[in-house]
This record gives structure tokens, sequence and C-alpha cells, in this order.
């Protein structure tokens, strides 16, 4: 049973009352949930469709990515959701074991809601014969108890740990903030 468009939704709505400031880039995802322009977390439609990240975290906040083949850049472990997906975070389980082999089992979501949701241009693919198009790609932080991975898809080639403070942008941002908000939790429990 594919994730239906209600669902996500409840995913994009929830992540606004958190993140009103990114509205302006959402407003088009949600959008097409309220019209219906077709199951948003098909691959087949355009101009946009819902595409889900894995955030894997070592307990030292250290952030996997992974290199696909024929590309110089280190991305998040990501892909489409499939039709055989009950949730967005459980496409993010099912993709990151299939890419990674970091077993669904051995990790521990942070929550059943992405961190974040990046509005990503893909390029026209004229040799797959899709047009320009937007992937709105649900972002989940996955705590994993190590750095296990190992690539094993035939796309990805190659891997690597980064610490958070690395990492650039509003994903960045967001993860500092949680490693933060994790860091006074851990003291307050310690007091």
């Amino acid at each position: 049973m594919a994730v239906s468009n209600n669902a996500v939704a409840g995913v994009v709505l929830h992540y606004l009352e958190d993140n009103p400031g990114e509205i302006e880039t959402l407003s088009p995802l949600v959008l097409a949930l309220i019209e219906g322009a077709g199951p948003v977390t098909d691959a087949a439609t355009m101009p946009a469709h819902v595409t889900w990240g894995a955030v894997a975290v070592t307990a030292d906040w250290r952030v996997l990515h992974v290199r696909h083949r024929g590309s110089a850049g280190w991305l998040l472990p990501g892909g489409h959701v499939d039709a055989a997906d009950r949730s967005l975070l459980g496409a993010a389980l099912r993709g990151l074991a299939e890419r990674t082999g970091i077993a669904a089992n051995s990790v521990i979501p942070d929550t059943v809601y992405p961190i974040d949701i990046d509005a990503q241009v893909v390029s026209a693919d004229p040799v797959r014969e899709e047009p320009s198009h937007v992937h709105y790609d649900a972002r989940f932080v996955l705590y994993v108890p190590d750095e296990t991975a190992q690539p094993c898809s035939a796309e990805t080639v190659d891997h690597r740990w980064i610490p958070v403070r690395d990492l650039s942008g509003t994903l960045g941002d967001k993860l500092r903030a949680r490693c933060a908000r994790d860091a006074r939790t851990e003291r307050a429990h310690l007091a």
C-alpha cells in the first residue's frame, strides 16, 4: 500500500507548524496535495514528488554521507518512495538498509516527523525522457548504533561520516540545534 497524499499532507503540515518560515518553499507541494495532482510519492508525478532522506547519526553526532557513481559530491542516503512503503519514515528505514546495509531494526528514529524537508530541483534527463522537476526530500533523523555502513547498491560507491559541526545549510543548523538540545537533556538527567 503506497503512502497516501493524506498521510504526506499530515507530515508536511506538522513540519510547517514547527518551521513556519519554510511555507514559501513548500507551498507548491501543499497546493499539489490539496488539488490532488496525483500521488505525490510516485516518481512519475510531475512537476514534483516527495522523496526520502536518511540522516543517519551516530552517538558522537557524525552523519552518514554517500557518493554515487559518476558524482563528485557527498549526499545523504535517499531516494524515491516505493509503492510498498507505508509511511515516509518507513521508506527512509527501508532505503537506508538497502543502500547501506544498516538494518532497520538497529536504528532508532528521532521522531516520526522529518527534521527537514528540502526542495531540490532535478535537471531534465533526455535519456530517461524526464523533464526538470522538484524533489521534496523529507529527511528523517535515524540514530544508528555505530559506523557499520557498507555501500551495497549499484549506485553507491563510497561513504563517509561527517561531524555535525561541519555540515552547512539549514540541515546543519537544525542538527546542531538538536545536538545541543540532546546535550542539555543529558546534563539534566545527570544532575
